[in-house]
């Protein structure tokens, strides 16, 4: 299965925030939202996502700062992407290898969508379930 095919089943919204939003503000956001990353945007420039995991080193080491620091202080701007074209087997690769649950999508360096380690596992069991379902049929002689 494809990033694209993916995107139409879970949807292309993503949640952005500014790099000069609070990551106080980013947090509510989070939180609000009930997802655990926000694509870091300046207009229609892409500068970086804020994950759960920035926030945590940022209460590690300064909790007093949440409020005021910038986004674009905390987020992680060496942004490792999807294409609209990978694979599910390449993003798992990818996410396992660079240890990040998060990753936007792009086409033709637009933002078109974020995907996760949940919709990854999502899409290999739901082609899974497709391939045993599929076999089930071929050797009960309903598939020709």
């Amino acid at each position: 299965m494809k990033v694209s095919r993916m995107l139409d089943r879970k949807g292309y919204d993503v949640v952005t925030i500014g790099p000069r939003n609070s990551v106080a503000e980013a947090v509510k956001l989070l939180v609000e939202k009930d997802i655990g990353s926000a694509v870091v945007v300046d207009g229609e420039t892409i500068r970086g996502i804020l994950t759960e995991r920035d926030i945590l080193r940022l209460t590690d080491r300064d909790p007093s700062r949440l409020g005021e620091l910038p986004v674009e202080e905390a987020m992680t701007s060496e942004l490792i992407v999807a294409n609209m074209d990978d694979t599910v087997e390449a993003l798992m690769e990818v996410m396992t290898r660079n240890r990040v649950r998060h990753l936007p999508v792009l086409e033709e360096g637009r933002l078109r969508g974020l995907v996760s380690i949940g919709d990854v596992v999502n899409a290999l069991r739901r082609n899974a379930e497709e391939e045993n379902q599929h076999l089930r049929s071929y050797v009960q002689g309903t598939v020709r």
